[in-house]
């Protein structure tokens, strides 16, 4: 698929673009940032195409030198350069690097610097929505035969990431779930009952709006499999639309991929439920488990 890359390579990409933007203004040309940090030209102009990695340490420096000041700003982009995901930063997921695959990781950071998210979920709760119980069931099920403790170490990041919805600001989510989701019996009827419970609770919560697509509406655009949608808050053409593999995930960043799939959900919100009568529907099926 053209235009497609996975999780670091599309890091590396949207990180270089960034930095050439804060370089440009600042005023500056890639030469004066390279003999400001002591660098060759040939470095500053690596990583501005995504040619080459870089460590936080470097951004770091290019951040300084570019006069970028703003915590969250600055945070952000550092992110970017996977420091935290490659050991070197001091992300939260950086204790469970022994247990997260570099993508996970990958996904994780981005996630944690996300100001909003659009997901489509046709099988599973969202993750950022789950209890322990049915987070326990999930990751049993999807991944046969893993020993327990490593089962609890991704529960505990399962719930770890659900922080996202109380930080300062908090992750602004928007979700469609497929009804098949609610009805699916994972973990067991009282696993089911305390989920569902759970969603309408997080569903109550003002910067989250969940809604259901029924049985009813038939065939829909996001049949063809679940996605996500982050966006980012005072940064350049860093949308980006994730898609879950079994083994990987697939990551698309051209413009017209991210307004296919923005358009898509918008399609589903409108056929789906309100919130109000996703939430009546999710409680009678509750009652029902």
């Amino acid at each position: 698929m053209r235009g497609t890359r996975h999780g670091p390579a599309v890091r590396r990409r949207k990180l270089g673009e960034e930095l050439r933007r804060l370089r440009l203004r600042a005023g500056l040309t890639s030469r004066d940032a390279a003999r400001l940090v002591g660098w060759h030209q040939s470095k500053v102009s690596r990583i501005e195409t995504g040619a080459s990695g870089v460590t936080g340490e470097d951004v770091s420096r290019l951040l300084d030198a570019y006069g970028v000041r703003e915590p969250r700003q600055r945070a952000l982009v550092e992110a970017l350069s996977g420091a935290a995901a490659d050991g070197g930063g001091t992300g939260w997921w950086h204790a469970y690097r022994g247990v997260l695959p570099p993508q996970y990781q990958d996904f994780i950071s981005l996630e944690s610097q996300a100001c909003a998210a659009r997901t489509l979920e046709t099988s599973v709760v969202p993750g950022l929505l789950q209890t322990a119980d049915y987070a326990r069931a999930v990751t049993r099920a999807a991944l046969d035969g893993l020993p327990v403790t490593a089962v609890d170490s991704l529960v505990e990041v399962r719930l770890a990431r659900q922080e996202v919805l109380f930080g300062d600001p908090p992750l602004r989510l928007e979700a469609v779930l497929d009804e098949a989701v609610l009805r699916r019996q994972v973990g067991g009827p009282g696993v089911m009952r305390a989920q569902l419970r759970r969603l309408r609770e997080l569903a109550d919560l003002p910067h989250v709006r969940l809604q259901v697509l029924p049985f009813a509406v038939g065939g829909y655009v996001g049949l063809s499999g679940p996605f996500v949608i982050f966006s980012f808050a005072n940064m350049s053409d860093l949308d980006v639309v994730v898609l879950d593999h079994l083994t990987s995930s697939l990551y698309l960043e051209r413009t017209e991929d991210l307004e296919a799939y923005s358009a898509a959900f918008r399609t589903m919100q409108a056929h789906a439920l309100t919130p109000e009568e996703s939430s009546e529907l999710i409680a009678g099926i509750g009652d029902g488990a």
